[in-house]
């Protein structure tokens, strides 16, 4: 099965090459500034794409979702999947996927380090084969230009760490796009957009053996 990865398309989403796939997973950050008709334009999009299955989270730019979810929920089309702190299942691979990033001036589904931000890491399941989450974990694929320290959370690391998914896809920090193999799980930031918010970066291909009967 192929999955192709992609997040923080940022509107721009018209500009995108997608290769050829199974399905396609959004990782947030779809808007600029979150409003019902930039909604409506990117799952317009997201929703025509040639994918069996197609996944998004929510990112911290995309308000609608967290102000009017009844309303965004409204506003997904027939086949298009939003993940917030849910999982779903695909041919035997269990996917699972949240909008939640550490607090950074107010912008959607920000929590606070520590306590607050743990319980939705906590509630991830110990069988999870495809995490998907908006923000980076600490120290992988989370750095950016203006101050080289890292600034993922710690509290998502640990729980990746325990439950070892096979991928944990994300996005949120432009400038940490690529992959790292780290403990047997791949670590991808799909973001396609750089810090000038331009499309440099493309889609990533991972391809996902399926489990096989017991």
């Amino acid at each position: 099965m192929k999955f192709v990865f992609i997040s923080d398309t940022h509107l721009k989403h018209e500009q995108v090459e997608l290769p050829p796939g199974d399905v396609l997973v959004h990782a947030g950050d779809f808007s600029r500034r979150g409003t019902p008709e930039e909604a409506a334009a990117f799952l317009h999009w997201f929703a025509q794409q040639p994918f069996r299955h197609k996944i998004l989270v929510a990112g911290n730019h995309d308000f609608i979702a967290e102000r009017d979810p009844g309303l965004f929920r409204a506003l997904l089309p027939e086949g298009v999947l939003y993940l917030e702190n849910s999982g779903i299942e695909i041919e035997g691979i269990r996917l699972w996927g949240s909008p939640i990033t550490p607090w950074f001036f107010d912008w959607a589904f920000n929590r606070q380090r520590g306590a607050e931000i743990r319980r939705y890491w906590e509630a991830i399941p110990e069988q999870t084969d495809v995490l998907i989450t908006h923000g980076p974990p600490y120290g992988l694929l989370d750095e950016v230009l203006r101050d080289p320290r890292p600034v993922g959370c710690r509290d998502l690391l640990r729980r990746v760490q325990e439950i070892r998914p096979r991928v944990h896809v994300f996005g949120h920090i432009h400038e940490g796009y690529g992959q790292r193999l780290e403990n047997g799980t791949l670590f991808i930031n799909a973001s396609l957009l750089d810090v000038r918010y331009q499309v440099v970066n493309p889609p990533v291909l991972w391809e996902a053996a399926l489990p096989g009967p017991d």
